[in-house]
């Protein structure tokens, strides 16, 4: 399966404009996380190469055989791109797994999802409706959405392919092009989509993939007047920098950015499904999710009793390599991710934090090679300290209890993020009176980490603005266009007779 998965590797030149072509910017590593061999080293993208793509874009953008494609047009070319991940999934899992460490079971969910997206778009593309608006006086009025022109794309390094999908997928729909900066830890998955999508024949100039340092591409694709729109995903103080930059322009941004999700167990949980739930909404994907359930808030009259079983379930989760089936916790994305978990972890413990399980790398066999972190639950620390205040991003789980709504909303609401949160209770009207008063993006109830493309993401405070998916997806891409055409055939009264 390894020799197989590094088979699989592309070559490492970038897709600039629909040519593939060797990088002139700093130089790239892809390193696999479970073991610390090197993937692939290539050029990154400079700001000649950010510069060359976009003019490639804003020439196959304004082309008229692109803008005058008919809506059906475009959802084939989306349909067809989902046909190419589908027959592709296994290759696509195989390449992200090496470069980010993901299990192959997530990678493969991952790719699915992928392919899902490009489909949903192509199928709201085919049904998004143009509107007649209320005629208030002798001229018939309508509201159009056209295309913004060129938009840039900037992605994580957690779920690479998904990610992409979320906004290549939308802003292709609504007829832009698109240039996708992809994380510089995980690059190799998005240059396999550019593939792809060049196989499924969406025209030349309309997709690049432009991995590169952020102070040199993301910053060019920010500031460059072409570009019309950045969708991002990634930390806080980073879509803080972006969205200054964007203000400078009065360019519109999507802000995906950082969480720190609080998790609520009340005692009339199903003890069984929140336990469930709890390790799936912190544990699977290393924890490296923006959505991870990092905040668990226990009712104090089951607190013990839950954190004991809590802990007993944690120590049996399968650690181990990403190409093992049985694998349930794979390595972090790069060593330098581990040690600032690890950091995050040692901080806590000097505010006061006890280790109920975990709090260090595993020793030992494949785990000496590889960025491994054994699943860490904290306890003995209040919603003030700073585990409990800012994103780690790994297998690191913040237990505090409660007394009751009043006071969980209160510390469920007292930080600064507000992207998600998950309620455990089987009292229906209590779960929506806390989701609601919950500043979240997303609820969930009786289940975690659960998502639909045709459901609305994203998040409040300074986990971001705007949302992803959804029939609106596509909307978020385009420029809204009221039209007025004159019915009376008279001219206008103000020029009375000196027409």
């Amino acid at each position: 399966m390894l020799q197989q998965a590094i088979s699989d590797l592309p070559e490492g030149k970038l897709f600039i404009g629909g040519e593939w072509e060797t990088g002139t910017g700093a130089a790239i590593t892809s390193v696999f996380p479970a073991d610390g061999s090197v993937n692939r080293v290539f050029a990154g993208a400079s700001a000649a190469d950010g510069l060359r793509a976009i003019e490639r874009a804003r020439a196959a953008q304004a082309d008229p055989a692109w803008r005058g494609l008919r809506a059906h047009e475009r959802a084939r070319l989306l349909a067809r791109i989902a046909d190419g991940i589908e027959a592709n999934a296994d290759r696509i899992a195989r390449i992200q797994t090496l470069d980010t460490g993901k299990t192959l079971r997530e990678t493969r969910a991952l790719a699915a999802s992928a392919a899902g997206t490009f489909r949903y778009f192509a199928a709201v593309l085919e049904t998004a409706d143009e509107a007649l608006t209320v005629q208030r006086g002798e001229a018939l009025t309508a509201s159009v959405h056209e295309p913004l022109g060129l938009v840039a794309a900037i992605t994580p390094w957690n779920s690479p392919i998904a990610s992409d999908a979320q906004k290549v997928a939308p802003a292709l729909a609504a007829g832009n092009a698109v240039l996708l900066k992809p994380a510089s830890w995980s690059p190799l998955v998005s240059l396999e989509l550019a593939r792809i999508v060049a196989a499924a024949g969406l025209p030349k100039g309309l997709f690049s993939v432009l991995p590169g340092a952020g102070r040199e591409i993301g910053n060019l694709l920010v500031e460059h007047p072409d570009i019309a729109k950045v969708s991002f995903t990634g930390g806080t103080e980073t879509g803080r920098a972006l969205a200054r930059k964007a203000a400078e322009k009065l360019m519109p941004v999507s802000l995906e950015l950082g969480g720190k999700s609080p998790t609520i167990v009340f005692d009339d949980a199903d003890i069984d499904l929140a336990v469930a739930g709890v390790l799936y909404g912190i544990f699977s994907s290393s924890g490296q999710s923006c959505i991870a359930g990092s905040r668990l808030f226990v009712q104090r009259g089951i607190h013990d009793a839950f954190v004991a079983r809590l802990v007993a379930a944690t120590e049996r989760l399968r650690v181990g390599h990403p190409f093992d089936d049985a694998t349930q916790v794979a390595p972090l994305i790069h060593f330098d991710h581990r040690d600032a978990v690890a950091a995050h972890v040692a901080a806590a413990r000097a505010e006061g934090a006890s280790v109920l399980t975990g709090g260090r790398a595993p020793g030992g066999g494949l785990y000496d090679r590889g960025a491994y972190y054994l699943p860490t639950i904290l306890a003995g620390m209040d919603n003030t300290a700073r585990i409990c205040r800012e994103e780690v991003f790994g297998p690191v789980l913040a237990v505090l209890p409660f007394e009751d709504e009043a006071e969980v909303i209160a510390k469920g609401n007292d930080n600064a993020y507000g992207l998600a949160c998950g309620i455990w209770t089987r009292d229906f009207p209590r779960a929506w009176r806390v989701g609601r008063a919950l500043r979240t993006g997303t609820v969930w109830i009786n289940t975690y980490k659960q998502f639909s493309i045709s459901t609305p993401f994203g998040g409040e405070k300074d986990s971001g603005m705007g949302r992803e998916k959804g029939r609106d997806g596509i909307r978020a891409y385009m420029a809204q266009k009221s039209v007025y055409t004159d019915l009376s055939g008279r001219p206008l009264p103000w020029a009375g007779g000196a027409v």
